[in-house]
């Protein structure tokens, strides 16, 4: 099921489509947190593993980087199977791609002190302190992961599933990893992999946000979280009550950008058919 959405395209077509793809989530996913490459300058460093004159080499670590952990993204999917602690700890590393160590913002484990951001909303800025504590983060994602895997063997049943449910996924597995904030850092890139598990699981092609549309993605996000409160074991992550349907109804409007890629790839292999046929 995994990539069905690409069945009956060329190997070549289809090694294109992934290649554009990887650029694309990459570019976008980074970008969002500051990283100031372009897309084509994304493009070339991951397809010819170009640096870019007068940009920094941690940018340069961050897009190869999250082009390493789609890949993982993706041997998750092949391999159909529960995704388990130790499988988000080697997203993490993948995400983060540092050879230094810093006991203040560990890599590859939990959170070790309290993080938090700030975020403007009606032109005001916010402190949002709402994160899980250190201490319950653990108690926490293992909640997360329990439905993270309850998306994953609805995705492998298929039945009855539609975009609708399958955005309804991600929708949750998003928001409510972000609520937690497990990581020091990254927790923005990897919420935006993770989340995409049940939607490649379910044959649909993933949901890539826009650096456009950064002010209301994270205005959105915010404002749930505020909302909802600290997380705390024993309590629900993701209240059906209080669910972020500004977000959802945003999130549904950026599965745009990689569904045009499809039927792109698609009208290339109609062409070829028809050309064929002639």
């Amino acid at each position: 099921m995994f990539l069905s959405f690409l069945e009956g395209i060329d190997r070549d077509l289809r090694e294109s489509f992934l290649a554009s793809l990887r650029s694309l989530w990459t570019h976008h996913s980074t970008a969002l947190e500051g990283n100031t490459l372009t897309l084509g300058e994304t493009h070339l460093v991951l397809g010819e593993g170009l640096t870019i004159s007068g940009k920094p080499l941690s940018e340069h670590n961050e897009v190869v980087g999250h082009a390493r952990a789609i890949d993982l993204i993706f041997e998750l999917c092949r391999d159909d199977r529960a995704v388990d602690e130790n499988d988000l700890h080697q997203l993490h590393k993948a995400v983060q791609n540092v050879d230094r160590l810093d006991v203040f913002a560990p890599v590859g484990i939990w959170k070790k002190e309290e993080n938090s951001t700030s975020v403007v909303i009606d032109e005001q800025i916010v402190y949002n302190d709402t994160y899980a504590l250190p201490r319950d983060t653990p108690a926490l994602m293992t909640v997360w992961l329990q439905r993270c895997n309850q998306f994953l063997e609805e995705a492998k049943q298929k039945a009855g599933r539609t975009p609708q449910d399958v955005l309804e996924a991600y929708v949750e597995l998003h928001a409510s990893f972000v609520r937690i904030h497990p990581y020091a850092d990254g927790n923005g890139r990897m919420a935006r992999l993770l989340a995409n598990l049940p939607v490649l699981r379910s044959g649909l092609p993933p949901l890539v946000i826009s650096t456009a549309n950064r002010g209301e993605y994270i205005e959105s996000l915010a404002r749930w979280q505020m909302e909802m409160g600290r997380p705390s074991p024993g309590e629900v992550l993701f209240s059906s009550g209080t669910r972020p349907d500004s977000f959802a109804k945003f999130c549904f409007g950026q599965w745009e950008s990689t569904r045009k890629l499809v039927n792109e790839i698609r009208e290339k292999q109609a062409a070829r058919d028809c050309g064929t046929r002639n």
